[in-house]
């Protein structure tokens, strides 16, 4: 995908998740009973304004796209009527203040349970849970898996994705904990094996886990022809198009798709010379994988996958679709699943147990929106849902200037009867802005970071 695509794509992520949060703000405000004098997406110079309602609301859209507020009539900002005092946020009761805070985190969460439940009933192809031969000296060789073993269920819970293992399988992996595995071989053959997560390293749970143990998703021998060519991907600007099949790599001939894909994973950046058929003529081409970096690990990678003969997709796929409630109650799972991860990933990032590289900031952001709108809008609105689990999870953090630190000021206020001191408040915001500007630093130095090192 190009630069310009990119910063689109994440600035429409942005404005989403920014309307989104903040509509949760406005909207229990005036609920509340509360006037609203501003919504604004963005900070600082107003680009776009208009004033619309009976209170003439400013509907604003800022210069500065990183966030956006809603300024409420308040008399500790300016002098506010007094036919208008009973509308003011300051004299509202403490429950009403805390519901019109909490509301934008809430809001964020609903909008990843909306779309996830939206995604359910649309149904989606996903892998099922067949396991290729694992590598030796793994924990998964460790345990008794084979090559073509399907997984059905872990822990004594039925799963029937490769997405639900992996996630199953990453949840004990960050918490150090054995996982046992109900498979059952080609021949219908049940077993039970136990994979000892109990020495899995915690800083290393951002990789990808299931490799790093040894689960891999079976994938039976397919010729080195092409199928899809992702647009703007490395394939694409070399010259390469469906139905290629390579014949050579470097002069060394190319057998099946996978021998394809091992080598231009080792050679992240570097030319390679193919040998191409098409039509019946051999062509030679060169391309330049593009260079990924991924728990520390650089590959190749050049936006191509296989020509899947007939009847490939139904041995391997599964097409997931369920109800409406069914749909609701598991996006409210999925979310609520994410949400508890996120918290444990940065409970072990505070004691020191998960590595702060893995924080990441805008620039990182935006190449994950450029990525998952290249892949089609079914990957853009996961990512969607993805970063606005984050966001809400991020704000009800206790941290002063956060949603989450006027949320621990006003249950201070209701376990005490009243309001803490301007002062408390005074020195919290130094505190809070200085823990701020400390993350955003780890941020844009793993940014950084990852734009030197690929």
């Amino acid at each position: 995908m190009s630069f310009v695509q990119t910063v689109l794509a994440f600035i429409v992520a942005l404005g989403v998740l920014i309307v989104v949060h903040e509509f949760g703000h406005f909207i229990v405000a005036r609920w509340c009973g509360v006037k609203v004098l501003r919504f604004s997406v963005g900070f600082g110079r107003a680009l776009a304004l208009w004033r619309l309602g009976a209170d003439r609301t400013e509907w604003v859209i800022a210069a500065i796209p990183f966030g956006g507020y809603v300024k409420m009539l308040d008399e500790r900002e300016g002098p506010v009527p007094p036919a208008e005092l009973a509308r003011a946020f300051n004299r509202q009761s403490v429950w009403k203040r805390f519901a019109i805070v909490v509301a934008g985190p809430l809001f964020n969460f609903a909008f990843a349970v909306l779309v996830y439940a939206g995604l359910f009933m649309y149904g989606l192809p996903e892998a099922r849970p067949i396991l290729g031969a694992p590598p030796a000296g793994t924990v998964a060789a460790a345990a008794g898996i084979h090559a073509g073993d399907t997984v059905r269920g872990i822990d004594g819970e039925a799963i029937g994705t490769w997405q639900e293992l992996r996630w199953r399988v990453l949840q004990a992996a960050l918490q150090r904990e054995p996982v046992k595995l109900d498979t059952e071989d080609e021949r219908g053959h049940l077993a039970t094996v136990t994979l000892d997560l109990r020495g899995f390293p915690s800083n290393e749970v951002e990789t990808d886990v299931l490799e790093r143990v040894g689960l891999r998703l079976y994938r039976p021998p397919l010729p080195p022809v092409l199928g899809q060519v992702i647009a703007g991907g490395a394939a694409e600007k070399s010259g390469l198009v469906s139905g290629d099949r390579i014949v050579a790599l470097d002069g060394a001939p190319i057998d099946n798709w996978e021998a394809f894909v091992n080598a231009v994973r080792s050679h992240p950046g570097t030319a390679l010379a193919l040998t191409v058929e098409r039509a019946g003529r051999m062509q030679a081409l060169e391309v330049v994988p593009e260079s990924v970096n991924a728990g520390g690990a650089r590959f190749g990678r050049i936006g191509a996958g296989p020509r899947q003969p007939e009847g490939y997709s139904e041995k391997l796929l599964i097409r997931v679709q369920h109800g409406p409630m069914a749909s609701l109650v598991k996006a409210s799972a999925k979310t609520t699943d994410i949400a508890l991860f996120s918290l444990k990933m940065l409970g072990k990032m505070l004691v020191g147990e998960v590595s702060w590289r893995h924080l990441s900031g805008p620039v990182t952001i935006a190449d994950f929106a450029g990525q998952s709108a290249s892949l089609g809008w079914v990957s853009y609105l996961t990512f969607l849902a993805l970063i606005s689990i984050s966001l809400g999870v991020l704000n009800l953090l206790p941290i002063p200037l956060l949603d989450g630190g006027h949320l621990m000021y006003y249950a201070i206020e209701i376990i005490k009867g009243r309001p803490v001191s301007e002062r408390f408040m005074e020195l919290g915001q130094r505190v809070g802005l200085a823990l701020l500007l400390v993350m955003m630093a780890f941020a844009f130095y793993n940014d950084l970071n990852r734009l030197l090192t690929g």
